[in-house]
């Protein structure tokens, strides 16, 4: 079933607030690269636009304003990128290695006690992130340490 873009971009604002940032998984997941990148680019690249359309057309005159707007709206359609990819990671299903590691870490933070949600069978990259949110929350650093 496709999503329309305005889905696309909610669900990669909820997924980028819900991954975790952390080093251990840089190396395992380009998730976290891209919610880092998304998260700068929605700072930076605003006031870059405008900086950009103001000495376009500051050095080249008011004739050049159809190339400032269109550097302009490049500038601005980076964040835009990477929610939309970010929201449709999100809703892609996890493949048969990383859905067994998900069961595996699943069934050991139920073991410790840890809420979470139901077991489904054919988890998304979003569950993922929520339960390696939640393991990094609230499980102890020497039960991460074994995991990741």
């Amino acid at each position: 079933m496709a999503q329309s873009v305005t889905t696309m971009l909610k669900d990669g604002q909820e997924y980028m607030k819900t991954w975790p940032l952390r080093k251990e998984l840089y190396a395992l997941f380009p998730d976290c690269r891209v919610v880092a990148a998304t998260r700068f680019a929605i700072k930076v690249m605003p006031p870059l636009a405008v900086l950009a359309c103001a000495s376009i057309i500051n050095v080249m005159g008011s004739e050049h304003i159809p190339q400032a707007i269109a550097i302009g709206a490049f500038f601005l359609s980076m964040p835009m990128q990477g929610l939309l990819w970010l929201g449709h990671r999100s809703n892609q299903t996890l493949p048969p290695a990383i859905q067994s590691w998900y069961q595996e870490i699943h069934s050991k933070m139920r073991e410790q006690g840890c809420t979470v949600q139901r077991y489904k069978g054919k988890p998304k990259y979003r569950e993922l992130a929520r339960l390696l949110k939640t393991a990094f929350e609230d499980l102890d650093k020497a039960f991460t340490r074994n995991w990741f």
